[in-house]
Order: C-alpha cells, then structure tokens, then sequence
C-alpha cells in the first residue's frame, strides 16, 4: 500500500513538474533575446521610425495590427500570413481589408533574418512595431515582454471575432473578458484611437438613418455630426472618405477622451463607453489625467500582447508559414 502511495505522489509530482515546466517555455520574458539577438529591439525601431517618416499613417495602422493579432487566435502572428489558394487568411477578412504597413514588419523581419536567422518571431515583431508606434508619436514607452511563437493557422472567417465599432457596451464587455481582459484594459485599449483614421462605412450608421424617428445619433455633438455628414453623404462614393479619430491624429494623447465627453467620438463602440457608470467614470480620469491614461495603456498593452497563441514556430518570412 507505501509503495502504491510513493507512485502516487512521485506521478503528481511528475505531472506538477511538466506543467511547470510547459508553462516556463510559454511563457513570456523582456531579456528573451538577450543572448540569441541582442539588437532585435533597435533593429525593429529602426524600421518603424524610417516608415512613420515616410507615412504619417503608419503608427495607427501597427497599432491596429497588433490589436488585430492578439484578438484572433493570440498573438501569435496570424494576421501576417497571406491567404493562398486553399484558404483565405485574416487579412483578408471584412474588418482587415484596410490593414496596412505590413512591409514595416518584412523589413524588419528581413534584418534580423540577416543578423540572427531563424531566432526572432513575426509575433514579437508585431508587438515590438506597436510600442514604438506608440512611443514615436509622442506616447510612454515600455519593456515588451518577448518570446511569442508564430501560429500556423490563418482563417479569414475568424476575424468576425473581432469587436466591431458598431458595438455596445456589453459586447465589448464580452468581448475582451473572453481574452482575459478588464473593463479597464476597454477604456485604456479604446484610447489607442488617440491616433489614425476612420473610413465612412464604419460610421454612417450615427449619422445617416440612426433610428426611425432620428437620422442622427442624439449623442453626437450637433456641429460635429454636421461635418461627418458633409464628408459622408448618405451615398457615398468617394473611395477613401472617411474622418480622423481624434483632432491630433498622428499624436498619442488623451484628446481622444475629451472630445468622447464633448460628443465628438467616431465610432458607437466609443461612444458606448459613455453608457456605463463604471467605464464612464474611467474616461473621465483619463480625460483629466494623461498621466494616469498612459499608465493604464501601458498595462493594458501588457496584457494584450501577453495573450497565448497557439504558435509553435518561428517563421523565416512573415507572410508564409515554414
């Protein structure tokens, strides 16, 4: 009965120890390429700071990127890989057509393909390009914790996952609890919209045919709801119309909070933020404090970009699985 008990014990603990040891090749560490890349971080500041040179819109759309990643899938680099004949990847699902910049991460793949080969993951990269987007327009820097695998899985029809501008409060809600994230990782993550640009289509529902009795949403701010009217008639068809997200849209501030409590918001899922006491009461500390905004951002991209994925590579080219 001893020794059947001893088997026991040396079983459990045999499983505690795998566990252990599962979870510590998982998980994540700021020196993971200490020893095996040491420049990966400059390499890929490098090319983000030559492209935002080149293209104001480029922070925005890395921002988006790696929000897009981590919210299908984990971060695990899926929303890179390109669709093939047998399949048609996430970048190409309805929500990511007007994804960009990704030759950002090419090049910056490219060079850390030539300095340390086969080491650093597009998952990384991805995470690495959003904090210098970040930082580069103005916004706080921070430690990136690394060592994402790259998936190998990319599925178009997924990114319907993906929370929509059109939604409400408790979607959203729902939305980011299933990834382990809190009311206040919303509001802080909702603040990236702090920077970039929002095409017609992704609001007309606030201001053409809002509801049968009002053609525009109640909550808009009337003057400002006039310009976005001006800009996207009810037919459009302007390619590429559209209104930036916050007055200072190539800045990382917390102007995006203000004009929120004016009325001025974009989208209905930024507005919705305003028809919760909870999240309500957290823009207003955001739009009093950019002190205590960028805090909170910080974190919250943590815990984003800290979001398991199912990787279990790391890809020589970006756009294509090994």
């Amino acid at each position: 009965m001893a020794s059947c008990n001893n088997s026991s014990l040396i079983i459990a603990f045999l499983v505690l120890a795998f566990i252990h040891f599962t979870r510590s090749c998982n998980a994540l560490s700021s020196n993971y390429y200490d020893q095996t890349c040491p420049m990966v971080e400059s390499t890929v500041t490098a090319s983000v700071k030559k492209a935002m040179l080149n293209d104001k819109t480029v922070a925005a759309a890395l921002l988006r990127m790696h929000f897009h990643d981590c919210f299908i899938r984990g971060c695990d680099g899926s929303v890179l890989l390109n669709s093939t004949g047998a399949n048609q990847a996430e970048k190409d699902g309805p929500p990511n057509i007007s994804l960009h910049a990704f030759y950002v991460i090419d090049n910056a793949k490219k060079s850390l393909e030539a300095a340390c080969p086969g080491t650093v993951s597009c998952a990384d990269i991805v995470a690495l390009a959003a904090r210098d987007a970040v930082h580069l327009s103005g916004g706080p820097t921070w430690v990136v914790p690394k060592g994402r695998k790259d998936g190998r899985v990319s599925i178009a029809s997924e990114t319907r996952q993906l929370p929509a501008p059109t939604f409400n409060i408790s979607q959203l809600q729902q939305s980011f609890a299933q990834r382990g994230l809190s009311i206040n990782h919303l509001v802080a993550l909702s603040g990236g919209h702090t920077l970039g640009f929002a095409h017609c289509s992704s609001f007309q529902n606030r201001i053409h045919n809002f509801a049968t009795t009002q053609d525009v949403d109640p909550s808009m701010h009337p003057s400002f709801a006039a310009s976005l009217r001006n800009v996207c008639p009810m037919h459009n068809k302007v390619r590429g119309a559209g209104a930036n997200l916050d007055s200072t849209p190539t800045t990382f501030d917390n102007r995006y909070y203000k004009l929120l409590l004016e009325g001025k918001s974009i989208f209905t899922s930024d507005q919705a933020l305003l028809t919760n006491p909870t999240t309500k009461a957290i823009v207003k500390k955001f739009a009093n404090s950019r002190e205590e905004f960028e805090k909170a951002f910080v974190e919250s991209m943590i815990a984003m970009s800290s979001i398991t994925g199912g990787g279990q590579e790391v890809r020589l080219n970006c756009r294509f699985v090994n």
